[in-house]
């Protein structure tokens, strides 16, 4: 199993001795190993750009070499044709269960500003703009050109996002990560690093808000903490509106991710029990929405 990927490994030009890669789980767009070269230890993340899912490799490149030009992300030390070899750091990942913590959420949101406003100073080249509704109308487009069953679903999120996009109404524009899975958090004792840049772009703070909130089970009290944290002030009742307002369209869109996959990706990960899992957790998050 991923011979030709260890291949292709073993045979970059940057190794100064004997070279051991290991599968690295985890990926859901791409391949990832650890290999360590004698002296050192790195990552190494392969795969192909994605248009279906707006992920394009350049882009992440740019991105992940401007976090770690920000403070935020170890140094990217090779790439080649979607290739990314990375420097390893010894780490503890986070869970979902940590990112809610005092210890931990001041510190995640603290990331998450330097990302929102550093990030823009160090990024070279072009950059895209990760706006969820654009997203999940091309999902929809997608879904539909593969005759997915979930399409009769999908026409009424549709209807809800639209409504979802009106309530938020104009944005603050950051430079957003738009994946802030627990996995994608590390703790080294020290610091925290943020990684994974593959949906990096502008986009309001609400959407790594929300997203934070969802994909890592926040309580009501402690997504008052973290946008309290964030905006130094507590949340008024309009900004909590708009807030929710995303955070279910981060859940949708995450649904409907999970409803491309099933369709398109190659990788080995059971995508119609995510696109379930996802789909209860949208309703519970709306259902909240529309009776507050």
């Amino acid at each position: 199993m991923h011979e030709a990927e260890i291949n292709r490994i073993q045979a970059l030009p940057i190794w100064q001795g004997s070279v051991e890669a290991t599968p690295l789980g985890g990926g859901r767009t791409n391949l990832n190993f650890t290999v360590a070269d004698g002296a050192q230890k790195y990552v190494v993340r392969l795969g192909q750009g994605i248009p279906a899912h707006h992920v394009m490799r350049f882009n992440e490149l740019a991105a992940s070499r401007a976090a770690h030009a920000a403070g935020l992300s170890p140094e990217v030390v090779f790439a080649d044709h979607g290739l990314t070899v990375i420097r390893h750091i010894e780490s503890k990942t986070l869970g979902e269960s940590d990112v809610g913590q005092p210890r931990y959420l001041p510190r995640i949101v603290e990331l998450m500003c330097r990302c929102h406003h550093d990030m823009p100073r160090h990024m070279r080249g072009p950059a895209l703009m990760f706006w969820v509704f654009h997203v999940i109308r091309d999902y929809a487009a997608t879904l539909a050109a593969h005759s997915s069953p979930y399409q009769a679903k999908v026409a009424h999120y549709l209807k809800i996002a639209d409504n979802l996009e009106t309530v938020i109404g104009p944005i603050e524009l950051v430079f957003g990560h738009n994946d802030l899975m627990a996995a994608n958090i590390l703790d080294d004792g020290t610091r925290l690093w943020l990684i994974d840049w593959d949906y990096a772009g502008f986009n309001t703070p609400l959407f790594d808000l929300g997203g934070l909130a969802s994909n890592n089970n926040l309580t009501e009290a402690q997504e008052h903490d973290m946008l309290t944290l964030y905006y130094g002030t507590p949340p008024s009742a309009a900004l909590l509106r708009r807030y929710h307002a995303m955070k279910c369209a981060s859940l949708m869109r995450e649904v409907m991710w999970s409803m491309v996959s099933e369709v398109i990706s190659e990788l080995d990960i059971d995508y119609a029990a995510y696109t379930a899992e996802n789909i209860d957790r949208f309703a519970r998050a709306h259902t909240a929405f529309t009776q507050a």
